[in-house]
């Protein structure tokens, strides 16, 4: 140790990096020799374990890179999905989250097929509802495949329906109506509320703002295509409603 100022010698140890000892024999040339180094392949199973143990391991190696595969493929499907149907983060956030949760039920299924369904039911979770029909755009998945796959995830998840109402808020965001007629047309559903059991909420909330907008020209087209639905089909719920 030498001091810094004045280069006074404070203290001092010889060290010597060399081998502890010189060897002359053979014998004691081997036990000097470097340790071997062990890889991570000499700790894992290998011919000298059997056939069967072969298999268990390629098995084992097979399922566990399979899981983490599969993740990543829904996970790069449902990120494309949502930027291309521009839904918020925390929707496909949720979804991510939904693919873990329940992998038992929508690991089996395609990549596309799985991202529509756990991104619709998210949307649904999130009181943000979308039609299918806006996610399907964005994606090759089998509509029929996909209304499978989110029944069987409903089931699991018990996932509660968001109401009518946040529906017509939707869709009246999407048209550009203002807030007078979603509170006209929220009203409308409560006095029809009986009619509403077991049907399609889309056609339901577009037939209403179409009501609650005094049958605007133009806007029933403009509904049917923000709800992906048919202007025959709002026109049938609007003669239903009890205004």
């Amino acid at each position: 140790m030498v001091c810094v100022q004045c280069g006074l010698v404070v203290a001092e140890a010889a060290v010597d990096v060399g081998p502890e000892w010189r060897a002359f024999d053979k014998e004691e040339r081997a036990r000097t020799t470097p340790l071997k180094l062990v890889m991570k392949t000499d700790l894992g199973v290998g011919l000298k374990h059997g056939v069967k143990w072969l298999r268990l391991a390629k098995f084992h190696r097979g399922m566990l890179h399979s899981f983490e595969r599969r993740l990543a493929a829904i996970g790069a499907e449902i990120r494309r999905v949502k930027e291309c149907a521009g839904l918020a983060q925390h929707v496909a956030e949720e979804a991510e989250a939904l693919v873990k949760r329940y992998f038992d039920v929508v690991g089996s299924l395609p990549p596309e097929v799985a991202a529509v369904a756990v991104l619709w039911a998210a949307a649904k979770a999130a009181s943000a509802p979308r039609p299918l029909g806006d996610l399907l755009k964005c994606s090759k998945a089998d509509e029929r495949r996909v209304r499978k796959a989110a029944w069987r995830l409903k089931e699991v998840m018990r996932q509660v329906r968001p109401s009518v109402g946040d529906y017509v808020k939707t869709l009246a965001a999407r048209v550009g109506l203002p807030a007078s007629i979603v509170k006209s047309a929220v009203e409308l559903l409560e006095k029809n509320r009986r009619f509403l059991v077991g049907k399609n909420p889309w056609v339901w909330a577009a037939a209403v703002l179409w009501l609650a907008a005094s049958k605007r020209r133009g806007l029933l087209k403009r509904l049917a295509e923000a709800a992906g639905t048919t202007p025959p089909s709002i026109r049938n719920a609007a003669r239903r409603l009890k205004v």
